[in-house]
């Protein structure tokens, strides 16, 4: 069993509900069960900053699947709930479904980076997943809250959870 920590936002479409759809499908990946959910945060987009806020939550995932299985489970997902995938970075979405840790390992395919590539520099994806596992580190064991120390926090609230 492999503990996997996922990150959910939305800035399209309803995002609360995009969240909660989402969520409900993660509840059903095969050999999987979802073990804890953070609070809402609406968060000022990330990147391009001319688009609504989005909303984020962090999600830890107790798994059986292998990392490229639970990736292709949640694009699935992420398709099935009509996101379209442009060369726009960091545009507006109806959902989107990151992998941020997984167990403890350290992995690097053309289709996905694990950690996630940017979380160190991502408040929306570090409060969250710090109010759900405080104590988390990176696998190069980096505490995630003392990276969350140098990162400015001001504009993310909790909505708390609806």
């Amino acid at each position: 069993m492999h503990r996997v920590y996922l990150s959910l936002g939305s800035n399209l479409s309803h995002p609360l509900q995009q969240i909660k759809n989402a969520l409900n499908k993660v509840a059903s990946i095969q050999k999987s069960n979802i073990v804890s959910t953070s609070l809402f945060y609406e968060t000022p987009s990330y990147g391009l900053t001319n688009q609504p806020h989005f909303y984020n939550i962090a999600v830890a995932l107790d798994t059986y699947l292998d990392p490229e299985e639970l990736l292709n489970s949640t694009k699935d997902i992420e398709i099935k709930q009509g996101r379209i995938r442009s060369e726009l970075r960091w545009g507006a979405r109806i959902i989107d479904i990151d992998i941020m840790l997984f167990n403890n390992i350290t992995l690097k395919t053309p289709e996905l980076t694990i950690p996630h590539y940017d979380m160190h520099n991502r408040a929306f994806m570090l409060i969250p997943l710090l109010e759900i596992a405080p104590k988390i580190c990176l696998p190069n064991g980096q505490k995630l809250s003392a990276i969350l120390s140098n990162l400015s926090c001001n504009a993310i609230q909790d909505i708390r959870k609806i």
